[in-house]
């Protein structure tokens, strides 16, 4: 696991099961509890099929509740290094750059920072759209210069399971129930 600080990290657990690509029962899952700053301990797991090589990660929070929606203004660098625990039931909204992205059911989950969310989006942005002369290139201006705090924006994590977070220093997140 990459990146990952190994004295953070205990393994809780192995299992091995059926690949969902290929079929075969020889998909192992590592469980492991990992303390992340700011949130306290967290739920990774992956997973590589030994056949296929197709691999899975799901990351949540320890302590799970009940249905959230957290909202945050994102007015500049403080909010943008905000942490960002994204489980793989949770929909990420972003309301003034048109973004709205629903879990599917091969939806992972990931540890990574707001700004890091906003560059996720920019990799699924048609190639052409990066010419400077392409009739999309204002979008990804428009999410290069969110990404630099450029632009005031809204980050909005609907989580039915209540396994998502966003932390971090000086940031003012709301937080309320899904209904």
């Amino acid at each position: 696991m990459e990146g990952i600080d190994k004295g953070r990290l205990r393994k809780l657990g192995e299992e091995t099961l059926r690949c969902p690509v290929c079929g075969k029962k020889t998909l192992r899952v590592g469980i492991y509890l990992y303390d992340v700053p700011y949130f306290g301990e967290v739920i990774l797991e992956a997973g590589r099929c030994e056949s296929c090589g197709f691999r899975w990660t799901d990351v949540t929070l320890a302590e799970a509740g009940k249905g959230k929606r957290l909202k945050l203004r994102v007015e500049g660098d403080r909010e943008l290094r905000a942490l960002v625990v994204k489980s793989s039931s949770a929909t990420i909204i972003m309301p003034e750059l048109g973004v709205e992205i629903r879990p599917g059911p091969a939806a992972v989950g990931y540890i990574t920072t707001v700004e890091g969310i906003v560059r996720k989006v920019l990799e699924h942005v048609p190639s052409e759209c990066f010419n400077e002369g392409s009739e999309c290139h204002d979008v990804v201006k428009m999410f290069e210069d969110a990404a630099e705090g450029k632009i005031k924006f809204t980050l909005i994590i609907e989580d039915p399971m209540g396994r998502s977070g966003i932390r971090g220093e000086g940031v003012s997140v709301e937080e309320e129930e899904l209904s």
